[in-house]
């Protein structure tokens, strides 16, 4: 890429106020289908947002445009102050963009220690060759990032878990691996496609509580996606709500609870005494 294309697709802008990101009259399309219609919003640092909506709403393809899978024909996105007309999956990553996602996403043939420490893949700075190796330098730095993992490990109270394949695993220890290896990247902008799907009550409250300790601990901003309405009133700082695309209503959750629009297209009737 010459540098006047780079110059066009990364702009440094001013920041605007505290936010880490920044979307603006984002729309999204498959053939004939509008899967996101001008929607714009902003993320403010060490912020939890929650996007919610009916299935079909445009949420994951929000999250998809974000970390740079899918490219918007109009609007753009800022993180951090930088402007990326398309942002490439792995630009995203290396920016400090973690995602975790609907299904999960795991080598199910390796363990619990080494899908963690597959995330930690972008901070490792030795060549292939050094890596073969696995001498001197190239030791040195493996065995720092596993000092990571483990801690990671530690965190999410998975010690028991760490050898375990993670085919073998039930799937909300699964999700607990997933996002440890989102962790890995040390992101500052953090991306949960439904962490809840598929859990118990007890292993909700037990995700609800690492995602409070990753956002006050880390100082990570996280933007997630889930349908327990108790979960997201309960986490969230900030709600944006999508129907058929396009962004219906954005506000705190006593702003969302008692929203018309919202009631009618997601939550439900509002009852009367």
């Amino acid at each position: 890429m010459n540098e006047a294309s780079n110059s066009e697709e990364n702009q440094q802008i001013p920041p605007t106020g505290d936010f880490l990101l920044e979307v603006d009259q984002i729309s999204l399309s498959f053939g004939g289908v509008k899967a996101l219609q001008d929607v714009s919003f902003g993320v403010e640092k060490q912020q939890i947002m929650a996007i919610i909506g009916p299935n079909g709403a445009g949420k994951t393809s929000m999250l998809n445009v974000i970390n740079g899978f899918y490219h918007p024909q109009q609007g753009q996105i800022h993180f951090k102050g930088l402007h990326r007309k398309q942002m490439r999956p792995h630009e995203a990553a290396v920016q400090g963009i973690a995602r975790t996602f609907q299904n999960v996403a795991l080598f199910k043939g390796m363990s619990t220690l080494n899908n963690i420490m597959a995330g930690r893949n972008l901070k490792m700075k030795r060549n292939l060759f050094w890596q073969a190796l696995y001498y001197g330098p190239a030791r040195d730095e493996e065995m720092e990032h596993r000092l990571r993992a483990e801690e990671i490990i530690d965190f999410l109270e998975i010690q028991a878990i760490r050898k375990t394949s993670v085919g073998r695993l039930p799937y909300g220890l699964q999700k607990r691996v997933e996002l440890g290896r989102a962790l890995a990247m040390e992101p500052e902008l953090l991306l949960l496609d439904e962490p809840m799907a598929g859990m118990n009550l007890e292993e909700k409250q037990d995700m609800s509580r690492f995602i409070l300790d990753i956002n006050e601990q880390y100082g990570t901003t996280i933007v997630l996606i889930e349908h327990d309405m108790g979960v997201v009133m309960d986490l969230s700082e900030r709600l944006i709500v999508l129907d058929y695309g396009r962004k219906i209503a954005e506000g705190t959750p006593d702003e969302i609870r008692g929203n018309q629009k919202v009631i009618d297209a997601y939550l439900g009737v509002t009852q009367t005494n």
